[in-house]
């Protein structure tokens, strides 16, 4: 059984044990298929699951209405109240004009402290069916973000520690919903870090290569203008974390006709590229750091000229990216501490995040494969999948 499960499970067989208690005492009916523990575990795990999706968006109002009807009958307790540190989020049952008003100044403490808190109600409605109460914390990384309240008729035991078994599968799911908070925060990270990658140097040496042209030829410094508006364009777009392998190459083509108005005879490249895979969707910005890396170690600080071949070919149910260089290489240590994050600021950030990205959006077998070694130039790798628009499932 995988940790997941465990975390979903235990608390609400635990909890089941409240359930069993309540619903076990009905007849059963005829049609009914499985002893009463067996129905009421199926229960309980049926109602867990419709509460968790709401959950899976944070601690929020909304969250936490669509989800308090279901915690409610998980409990079988009169009323229900979800906070957050600061106010009450839904009340999900009787008694809420009665008792609205003081759940902020009843749970204080336990805000403060994370400790379970009972206590007694007072209410000078005789017919208000809520007499005692039992909040329980909900945390993410040792953090209360609010609480759950159960209440009820009666002081009961078994409602407190069904409530605590709860609360904390609540917590587990607004923990989830952190984790992926945070994967779609370090994504947004990755691409960042990329298009700062770009920024200064290449801007600063395009402009200045572009600026040779003016006068000499004002036609080719118009142009460069515009390729250069085309990729910063492109690169700096915010819409969508995917593209095609054709827009990709169409950008790492407006990067190379920059490169070469400042390198010019000392840059060759050759580009083969199989038409039908120009429509696979892959992870947007993941070639042009390849490419920009073949220009560094193969044409910048070379003596002579440097080659640069890049092909995109049809491999079955894959589309196969190969990006070459004759340049300087790297020694492979050094490349496997690169694509470990030991490679410090300017050690091949593009290869580790691209590396990176690909095994995250594809899986491990996704992951660049790079043949390097001290000057014998590197070739670099990328598999996609034809199938699969930058999703793993």
């Amino acid at each position: 059984m995988t940790l997941a499960a465990l975390l979903f499970l235990g608390p609400l067989l635990a909890a089941a044990g409240y359930l069993l208690g309540r619903r076990t005492a009905r007849r059963a009916r005829t049609s009914d298929v499985g002893t009463p523990v067996e129905h009421a575990t199926f229960e309980t795990l049926h109602t867990a699951s419709l509460a968790a999706p709401p959950l899976r968006a944070g601690l929020t109002a909304e969250a936490a209405r669509k989800s308090a009807r279901r915690l409610r009958s998980l409990l079988g307790t009169d009323a229900l109240c979800l906070t957050d540190r600061d106010t009450v989020l839904t009340w999900d049952g009787a008694g809420e004009q009665h008792h609205g008003a003081q759940v902020m100044d009843q749970v204080r403490v336990l805000l403060d402290t994370g400790r379970d808190k009972a206590f007694a109600l007072s209410c000078d409605d005789l017919d208000c069916p809520l007499r005692w109460a039992v909040a329980v914390p909900l945390t993410v990384d040792h953090r209360v973000l609010g609480t759950l309240i159960a209440y009820a008729p009666r002081e009961s035991a078994v409602l407190a520690r069904a409530a605590g078994e709860v609360g904390r599968w609540v917590s587990v799911q607004l923990e989830l919903a952190e984790l992926d908070r945070s994967r779609t925060r370090l994504i947004e990270a990755e691409i960042k870090a990329l298009r700062a990658q770009i920024s200064p140097h290449f801007i600063f040496n395009s402009l200045a290569a572009i600026a040779s042209f003016v006068r000499t030829d004002p036609e080719r410094a118009r142009e460069l203008l515009l390729e250069f508006a085309d990729f910063t364009r492109y690169s700096f777009r915010r819409h969508g974390d995917f593209t095609t392998l054709a827009e990709e190459l169409h950008c790492i083509d407006q990067y190379l006709a920059l490169v070469r108005a400042r390198f010019g005879d000392r840059l060759s490249v050759t580009l083969q590229v199989a038409p039908e895979v120009l429509p696979v969707a892959l992870p947007f910005l993941c070639l042009q750091p390849l490419v920009e890396n073949a220009v560094k170690h193969g044409v910048e600080g070379a003596v002579g000229a440097g080659r640069i071949t890049i092909s995109a070919l049809d491999a079955g149910n894959e589309a196969e990216v190969v990006i070459e260089d004759d340049g300087a290489g790297m020694d492979p240590e050094r490349l496997r501490r690169v694509l470990r994050g030991e490679g410090g600021a300017s050690g091949g950030i593009g290869l580790l995040n691209v590396d990176e990205r690909l095994r995250q959006v594809y899986g491990d077998a996704y992951g660049l494969v790079i043949e390097t070694g001290v000057g014998a130039g590197m070739k670099i790798t990328a598999r996609i999948p034809k199938y699969r628009a930058g999703v793993h499932s």
